[in-house]
C-alpha cells in the first residue's frame, strides 16, 4: 500500500490521533481534521492559502476512512493547490516576511554557517545561508523556528511573571488550525510562523496562552486578564484575522 493511505495509518499505528500532515503529489501538507456531531459525511476544503487540507468528519470516523477519502480526493487537491494564487516559494534572492518586516535569501554555497544580519535603514533583514540548493527551504524554517522560540520565551517568561504563573514547557511548531495552544498539563504551543508577523502580534499570542494558564476558557476573566497582560491584544487579534492567511502561504514544503 502506498501514498497517503499508508502514510497516515503507519502515522495512526503510534499514536491513538489524526496525523498532522499528510503527503499529496510528492508534497507534505498540513491536515486539519475536525469531527462534528452533525456531519454526516465526510467534507474537505483547502485553506484560502493552499498547503493545509481541512476535513470536516463524522464522530467516531476512523482513521483508515479519512485516509481511504484523502487518496480518492489526492487529485482534486492538487488542482486546487496549482490554481492558489500568492504562494511564496522559499528560494535564493526571495524575500519572506519577518518580524513585520522581510527578510531576504541569499544563498552562498561554500558559507559554512547561517547568519542573520538585521535591517537597516537601506534594506530588510537578510539570511545568509550555504550548503545545497535542495536543502534551502529546511535551513530557512529551522531558521525561522529558532528565532521564533527565542522571541516566544522572551514573551511568555514576561507575561508569566506579571500573571504570576509558570507554565511547564513551551513547543514551537507549524500548527495549521491555532496559533497557540495551553496544554491542561500547563504546557504552551505555538506556531513559529508567528515570528514572520510584527513583534506586538506575537507578543499578543504569548499573553493570551499565559492567562490560559489561570483561565482554562474564554469568559469575561481570561479576556480581562489578557487585556491587563497586553493592552494590544484587540489590535494584534485584528490584524491577525486580516493577514494570519498570508502567513501560510510561504510553502516550505
Amino acid at each position: 500500500m502506498t501514498g497517503p493511505v499508508s502514510a497516515l495509518l503507519r502515522i495512526v499505528g503510534r499514536r491513538p490521533a489524526f496525523p498532522e500532515s499528510v503527503e499529496i503529489g510528492g508534497r507534505t501538507m498540513a491536515l486539519a481534521v475536525r469531527e462534528h456531531a452533525t456531519a454526516r459525511r465526510i467534507v474537505m476544503r483547502l485553506s484560502p492559502c493552499g498547503g493545509i487540507v481541512r476535513l470536516t468528519v463524522p464522530k467516531r470516523t476512523s482513521a483508515r476512512r479519512v485516509a481511504e477519502f484523502i487518496e480518492r480526493y489526492s487529485g482534486w487537491v492538487e488542482a486546487r493547490m496549482a490554481a492558489v494564487p500568492g504562494r511564496i516559494e522559499v528560494a535564493d534572492g526571495r524575500r519572506l516576511p519577518f518580524r513585520g518586516g522581510e527578510l531576504e535569501l541569499r544563498h552562498e554555497p561554500g558559507r559554512r554557517q547561517a547568519r542573520l544580519l538585521p535591517a537597516t535603514p537601506e534594506g530588510p533583514a537578510v539570511l545568509l545561508l550555504g550548503g545545497e540548493p535542495t536543502h534551502l527551504r529546511r535551513r530557512v524554517r529551522d531558521m525561522l523556528v529558532r528565532e521564533a522560540r527565542r522571541d516566544l520565551e522572551e514573551a511568555v517568561e514576561r507575561h508569566a511573571r506579571a500573571a504570576n504563573v509558570k507554565p511547564a514547557g513551551l513547543s514551537v511548531k507549524d500548527t495549521t488550525s491555532r496559533w497557540g495552544s495551553c496544554s491542561s498539563a500547563r504546557r504552551l504551543s505555538f506556531s513559529f510562523r508567528l515570528v514572520m508577523a510584527p513583534p506586538f502580534v506575537l507578543d499578543y499570542l504569548a499573553a493570551h496562552e499565559v492567562a490560559h494558564l489561570k483561565e482554562m476558557n474564554h469568559g469575561p476573566r481570561f479576556w480581562a486578564l489578557c487585556e491587563s497582560l497586553y493592552p494590544r491584544s484587540d489590535e494584534a487579534r485584528a490584524w491577525l484575522k486580516a493577514n494570519g492567511t498570508a502567513l501560510h502561504a510561504v510553502d516550505f514544503g
